[in-house]
């Protein structure tokens, strides 16, 4: 039986993942495989590739053949190099920088919080000095004015003639439904 080692594609559409395996080679992509040996996904940053070293070399020796993107991989790990039996078998993949430790860094910032208050509590800080806000008497001033002015109008439109007044009688109103009423007894 011709034993192949190659990528089982799984992920979203844009987002791929794949698991390097072991399966017969007249299966399908990502059909059943007989030992799963690795995983690669290349969408991280740095991409992410873990394989299983010992496995890698016991399929190797047996003569399962790997298709070219995992010899690449196996290059990339230094798992080819040791199957060749090359000097080089140092590893070329990126590791990725340690992730912060969000509890040291909750820790760190409280404890800078309690050294700030303790200061604080030793050495108050004088209070500023808060300036009471002057009223301007100018916008009553020009108030003042503007009634003065209207004062003097208001008498003169009094001083002209008297105007007659004019009373208007309102006119009978007639039901809008009345002549409606008369149509529809003529039909």
């Amino acid at each position: 039986m011709a034993v192949k080692i190659k990528l089982k594609r799984l992920g979203k559409i844009h987002q791929p993942m794949y698991r390097i395996v072991v399966a017969d080679s007249r299966t399908a992509r990502n059909g059943r495989a007989i030992e799963e040996i690795g995983i690669y996904q290349p969408k991280e940053d740095p991409s992410i590739i873990r394989i299983n070293a010992e496995r890698v070399a016991y399929w190797l020796g047996v003569g399962a053949q790997a298709t070219e993107p995992v010899v690449a991989l196996l290059k990339l790990t230094g798992d080819w190099q040791k199957f060749k039996g090359e000097k080089d078998t140092t590893s070329k993949v990126r590791v990725a920088p340690p992730k912060a430790d969000h509890f040291a860094k909750y820790e760190k910032a409280l404890k800078e919080n309690l050294a700030e208050r303790e200061e604080e509590e030793k050495n108050p800080r004088p209070k500023p000095v808060v300036a009471a806000k002057v009223e301007e008497p100018k916008a009553e001033e020009v108030v003042a004015e503007v009634k003065e002015e209207a004062a003097p109008v208001a008498e003169e439109v009094k001083a002209e003639e008297p105007v007659a007044e004019v009373v208007e009688t309102p006119a009978e109103e007639v039901p809008a439904e009345a002549p409606a009423a008369e149509e529809a007894k003529s039909e």
